[in-house]
């Protein structure tokens, strides 16, 4: 059994700092600030909701598909480390910001203040159930993306990237949006079993939605980082 090829450095060596950050450090920074961006503010704007032909969805599912996406890209050019790398940053991110939203929902607020407490609670309180729910449901979705991408990319031998990845999205999407509706949803009183589940196809489907449409995104990105940026992805495992 061949050993994984070695991901690009997470952190720039005494090399990289003494003429400049490497190209492959810099794509990876960019990369992982978009993902963690992307992920806090799916959170922190997922209580709206907006009008859709199958039902209310919540805004942050606009914003989540591009985390899975941005997992893809990472995953293809540093590996199984780089996009656990990501993963773990993210959660850590992301319980930060909930640390510090409860924090600043606390704190007593002045006559003056824009935000009156009950409207600052109302935004950015949220709850420690949701919190849960969302870095479980986090955690299990893009660990299984990153396993799964990496079942198709040795299955193909590297070729049909649209395959491994929106193959891996759609599976992970689906463990995603069931963990988080069940956590969250299930043994509220006037929410069905056949009412979650609704929920959950119906915010399934507008994230598999969401995917198709990224492919072409994944694609550009690949070609941009390939040919303008000189990089190339690992090779995929024959293990």
């Amino acid at each position: 059994m061949s050993p994984e090829p070695a991901a690009p450095p997470l952190a720039p060596s005494s090399a990289d700092l003494g003429r400049g950050l490497s190209t492959e450090v810099l794509l990876y920074v960019v990369l992982a600030g978009v993902f963690v961006t992307c992920l806090v503010l799916g959170d922190v704007t997922g209580g709206k909701a907006f009008a859709t032909p199958v039902g209310p969805v919540s805004v942050g599912m606009i914003l989540f598909p591009v985390t899975f996406l941005l997992t893809d890209v990472i995953n293809d050019f540093y590996g199984k480390r780089g996009a656990r790398f990501v993963t773990g940053v993210g959660a850590a991110m992301a319980t930060l910001s909930y640390l510090a939203l409860v924090v600043t929902t606390a704190l007593p607020t002045d006559a003056e203040s824009y935000f009156l407490d009950g409207e600052y609670a109302k935004i950015f309180g949220g709850s420690s159930k949701l919190f849960i729910a969302s870095i479980v449901a986090y955690l299990l979705g893009q660990l299984l993306d990153i396993q799964v991408f990496h079942f198709w990319k040795r299955l193909t031998r590297g070729r049909h990237l649209w395959l491994r990845a929106t193959g891996s999205t759609l599976l992970s999407q689906l463990v995603d949006t069931a963990v988080i509706n069940t956590i969250f949803w299930g043994g509220v009183a006037d929410k069905s079993a056949s009412w979650i589940a609704a929920k959950i196809v119906r915010e399934y489907l507008i994230k598999v939605g969401i995917a198709v449409l990224l492919t072409p995104v994944v694609y550009a990105l690949h070609a941009f980082i390939v040919r303008r940026l000189s990089l190339t992805p690992l090779p995929h495992r024959d293990n």
